[in-house]
């Protein structure tokens, strides 16, 4: 992902003496040849094991991306087969990188290129994962167009002149996603490093509308007539004026135009939303902080000058840095490749979003393109791959305090023009494998990691958001909480999280957490709960390790629209289906099964009628909403399916929904609201309702029927 003209190593390739622990693999993967720039590792397929991916081009132009199939058709896991042709459209473009993310939310990674018109113009490119959309998993095909909106339009920085192709002429090196507004889909941070690395173009952000299009992020509302922004221009997306190299920290001035070619997100601060650091070339690093906790409303400011000490970055080559806990203090520290005048450095986080003065890295006074964390010798910190332009990589070992000295003897010695490196348990053993981008027509390297293969570090949770009190209502309540592991953060995105939850005490339901990317996760606990609300936060990572947050609570009090009466599902545990501990019956299927939830919005009042009921996480069946005048048994329901019928007296139905959700996964998350119409006598009239549904047999055996909890609302005039 890092162009830059590519020189011809003469380091030949040959062993270094005795057994080295990563031994490169040239039977596993198949023959390559391009000028690649990055790989980036998922399951593009969902069968459980991690699958790459390759952005090519480079200096050399436009060229095929390609795709790599792990443990295809019965071939071990380990074992890559080339499916480009199968898998891939045939576009050639100039490929600096390449990122998987989840766009639309679907559970299958969609693929994300970021392009240079260095010798072509040409623009980034959308590839959608077909599995969703009635296609095949695993398989892509080209939406660029249909993933932009109002490119040059109204509120857009970019002139209509440069768009091209769906999308528009820029020349971007890595492009980065992240929840940044907090509203539970992923986003986008597009940099630029300008025409022929002048540093004017500025870096723009894109919102998603949570079906996987992208709008830009510009309050200022400024559009720059051709592809540069001048200083004394308005900061797009950052408070302020653009000033080239400030160090104003306060939101007067920011610089978000210089040569980036590579930039993270991450909670830097400690307050659970996604700051920018952003890398530079020539120019200095940068940071940019995300006020969304500070305003209530996403802004970013330039923190540059406060959050780095005076020399921080010296000359020039800043290729790359990564964050990661590297000290196991619970905040994110930095690896700097090349700041000091061609040198790595480590930057250790204050707690507070600041660093103190870099600590230069033994040995790494050489020209180094990509520096990636993994915790190769299993003792559960991270340790740093050090992927070289021209010369043989390197790795660091950590001490568990973030302090880094050379590991020798564990690779073999290459001469290829290394672009990127990214590690992965590839053949599942247990420790992580490592996949090498090479330049100038050179193979990619696997070096298969020949360790003990004992990963047993679970994740952790330096920070749980602490919800505030709050009336029962349709809105849920946001969850954040911030999880490191031992294994770069590209990799921790795919642990299993959720929280945990129980209401004064009681039984304990799980809501699904979802990857903000950085090191956020981000749940949602359903608005209609009433009293003391307690969770914690669990996750596993990819060999089961299991990791447990605090316990944190707040207090919720019924709300103007509604008071839920009873819990409805009534069997106390985490599956729905009745029987569960019979022989042949239960659940087929208890992911995160709590049994729907009803609650509602609007005004019950007979003049406005606009009270609309709303259930969530029923499977893929139909549910029919019914109202009553009474709660049963006094309001703590009766047995009845394999719940609690709650709403009782005169039954009147009110209709039916039909949930489409994905039958293989339980709850939905689908909403299925309903107006309420009639049947109120008059002002000052209690009624209750409740939502029965079908548990099919992907969830219960045998198939049964459950019911939400119950909601009585009193009607006004």
């Amino acid at each position: 992902m890092l162009p830059r003209l590519s020189v011809l190593c003469i380091l030949l390739c040959a062993p270094s003496a005795g057994a080295q622990q990563f031994v490169r693999n040239t039977t596993d993967i198949p023959p390559s040849a391009e000028a690649t720039e990055n790989v980036d590792f998922a399951d593009v397929d969902l069968d459980g094991d991690w699958d790459a991916v390759f952005a090519n081009g480079g200096d050399v132009g436009n060229e095929q991306d390609r795709i790599w199939i792990n443990a295809f058709g019965g071939s071990p896991v380990g074992h890559f087969t080339e499916r480009t042709p199968q898998q891939f459209p045939a576009v050639l473009d100039d490929g600096r990188d390449i990122e998987f993310v989840d766009y639309d939310a679907d559970g299958d990674p969609d693929i994300y290129v970021s392009n240079t018109s260095q010798r072509t113009n040409q623009p980034n490119r959308w590839f959608h994962n077909m599995g969703s959309q009635a296609g095949t998993i695993g398989f892509y095909q080209e939406q660029t167009a249909a993933r932009w909106s109002g490119l040059g339009g109204p509120g857009s920085s970019i002139a209509p002149t440069l768009l091209i192709g769906g999308g528009f002429v820029d020349f971007s090196c890595d492009c980065d996603f992240g929840d940044l507004d907090n509203d539970g889909d992923l986003d986008l941070v597009h940099s630029t490093y300008g025409g022929a690395f002048t540093g004017q173009s500025p870096t723009r952000i894109f919102l998603n509308d949570g079906t996987g299009v992208f709008a830009e992020f510009n309050p200022s509302g400024y559009q720059l007539p051709s592809l540069d922004i001048g200083n004394g221009n308005p900061g797009l997306w950052c408070q302020g004026t653009q000033s080239a190299d400030t160090l104003n920290s306060n939101g007067t001035f920011c610089d978000i135009a210089s040569t980036p070619l590579d930039i993270d997100v991450g909670d830097v601060d400690g307050d659970l939303d996604l700051d920018i650091l952003h890398g530079a070339r020539i120019e200095q690093p940068r940071l940019f902080q995300n006020r969304l906790a500070e305003q209530g409303a996403l802004a970013f400011r330039d923190v540059t000058g406060a959050a780095f000490v005076p020399g921080y970055a010296v000359g020039s080559g800043h290729y790359e840095q990564e964050m990661g806990d590297q000290d196991g203090d619970g905040d994110l520290d930095i690896y700097g490749l090349n700041w000091i005048n061609f040198e790595d450095a480590v930057y250790k986080n204050n707690g507070n979003g600041t660093f103190g003065f870099p600590t230069l890295l033994s040995g790494s006074g050489s020209d180094d393109n990509e520096a990636d964390y993994f915790d190769f010798d299993g003792d559960g910190d991270l340790d740093v791959f050090v992927a070289r332009f021209a010369g043989p990589e390197r790795v660091y070992q950590n001490d568990g305090l973030g302090n880094y000295t050379p590991a020798v003897g564990l690779l073999e010695l290459d001469g290829t023009t290394s672009l990127d490196a990214d590690a992965c348990d590839v053949d599942g053993d247990g420790d992580p494998d490592v996949f090498v981008a090479n330049d100038n027509s050179q193979s990619e390297w696997y070096l298969e990691n020949q360790g003990p293969g004992s990963d047993v570090t679970p994740p952790v949770f330096p920070v749980l958001e602490q919800a505030p009190n709050r009336a029962a209502g349709a809105t849920p309540t946001i969850v954040r909480a911030s999880v490191h592991d031992n294994a770069p953060y590209y990799i921790t995105w795919y642990d299993t999280a959720r929280l945990d939850v129980t209401v004064d005490g009681g039984a304990v339901a799980s809501y699904p957490m979802r990857s903000m990317q950085g090191d956020l996760f981000r749940g949602e606990i359903p608005g209609h709960l009433v009293g003391a609300v307690c969770y914690r936060v669990v996750a596993l990572d990819e060999y089961g390790n299991t990791g447990t947050s605090v316990t944190k609570c707040y207090t919720a009090t019924p709300g103007s629209t509604g008071m839920v009466f009873c819990a409805g599902d009534g069997t106390g545990t985490a599956c729905p289906c009745g029987n569960a501990g019979s022989p042949g019956q239960g659940c087929a299927n208890s992911l995160f099964a709590v049994g729907a939830r009803l609650s509602a919005s609007g005004t019950a009042s007979l003049a406005g009628d606009s009270l609309v009921l709303t259930g969530t996480s029923m499977p893929n069946s139909s549910a029919l909403y019914f109202q009553g005048t009474n709660g049963v048994n006094g309001g703590l329901g009766a047995a009845f399916g394999d719940g609690l019928r709650c709403a009782g007296g005169a039954i009147r139905r009110l209709g039916t929904k039909s949930n489409a959700g994905n039958q293989s996964s339980y709850p939905t998350g689908a909403d299925l609201p309903i107006s309420v119409r009639g049947a109120v006598p008059g002002p000052g009239s209690v009624r209750t309702y409740q939502v029965w549904y079908r548990n099919s047999a992907a969830f219960c055996q045998p198939e049964t029927f459950n019911l939400s909890n119950g909601l009585e609302i009193t009607w006004g005039a």
